[in-house]
């Protein structure tokens, strides 16, 4: 008992490099959310931190874990390459067995994972060499941890799987166009934040030049909050500085009825920095409460 006293205290005494403390992302054994386990990593070289992330999130299909590794998946490292910044990761074709949900998870805790090293920016899964594509048969490409919602440097708990519906402009800029988006967030992060986060952000790549942005990207939150069905979504002044050649209408509804579709919102107030007494583009009054408009939506031609 004395000696394993003493082996405690020595480990105590043991300094942890914060610099090579990682966050380390698995699937959760419930398959339902990413899991996040602390470790510090032992090799000081990018490339030998990437071999170490790897081996850590392929672990042993031996392993009984609380969570689930990619080898409990079937799933091994077939090769990877950093060029610029990008890490290609090429996977074997056990990681086409996994359900949609499943699919989304793990990619979403590769990508945090192996962000974290310094000269990884973005990472690019391919299967047996071939391109990655989602179900929806759009092309993934370079992924990088700001497209999982990393909550601004937070603590992350866990990533759950969120279906959005987010209207986007047509290309005439007068009306909208339904996009359903499949992603992994942070439960830290309300829903009706990650939808009015994703309108800014704008469509992806994978609907590039079928619809359009409807906000100033240089638009900030400063806070989203919903209480008795009313969403009161409150933004910074770059909001009212229009660039893109869409209206008004399209503007305000493509926040309204993108939060209209949660179960938890029925009406919508904006606010530019806590006031609503001004006006967005001399029409609509920021102390409007507004209801969805569906008649402004349109199909692509």
């Amino acid at each position: 008992m004395l000696f394993c006293l003493m082996l405690l205290a020595a480990c105590s005494q043991e300094e942890v490099d914060p610099d090579k403390l990682f966050q380390i992302y698995f699937l959760s054994n419930t398959e339902t959310r990413v899991e996040v386990r602390e470790y510090e990593l032992q090799e000081d070289s990018m490339e030998g931190q990437i071999e170490e992330m790897l081996s850590c999130l392929v672990g042993s299909s031996s392993e009984k874990l609380e969570y689930k590794n990619l080898s409990l998946m079937g799933i091994s490292v077939l090769h990877h390459e950093v060029d610029n910044g990008a890490l290609v990761l090429d996977l074997s074709d056990g990681y086409k067995n996994l359900s949609v949900s499943q699919e989304v998870l793990v990619r979403a805790a590769i990508v945090c994972s192996l962000t974290q090293i310094e000269g990884v920016n973005t990472v690019e899964i391919t299967v047996e060499g071939s391109p990655l594509y989602d179900n929806l048969n759009n092309l993934v490409g370079r992924m990088s941890a700001d497209q999982f919602i990393n909550n601004l440097g937070k603590e992350i708990s866990t990533y759950e799987m969120a279906d959005l519906t987010l209207y986007f402009a047509n290309e005439a800029g007068d009306g909208l166009i339904e996009v359903n988006r499949k992603m992994a967030y942070n439960t830290n992060i309300p829903l009706e934040r990650l939808v009015v986060e994703q309108l800014i952000l704008g469509p992806g790549m994978d609907v590039s030049g079928e619809v359009f942005p409807t906000i100033n990207p240089d638009t900030q939150i400063v806070s989203v909050r919903t209480r008795d069905g009313i969403c009161y979504v409150n933004l910074n002044d770059s909001f009212l500085t229009q660039i893109y050649n869409v209206s008004a209408d399209v503007t305000i509804y493509s926040i309204v009825n993108s939060l209209a579709e949660l179960g938890t919102v029925n009406k919508v107030q904006l606010s530019i920095n806590g006031d609503t007494s001004g006006t967005y583009r001399e029409k609509y009054s920021f102390s409007t409460v507004f209801v969805r408009n569906l008649d402004i939506v349109t199909t692509l031609n």
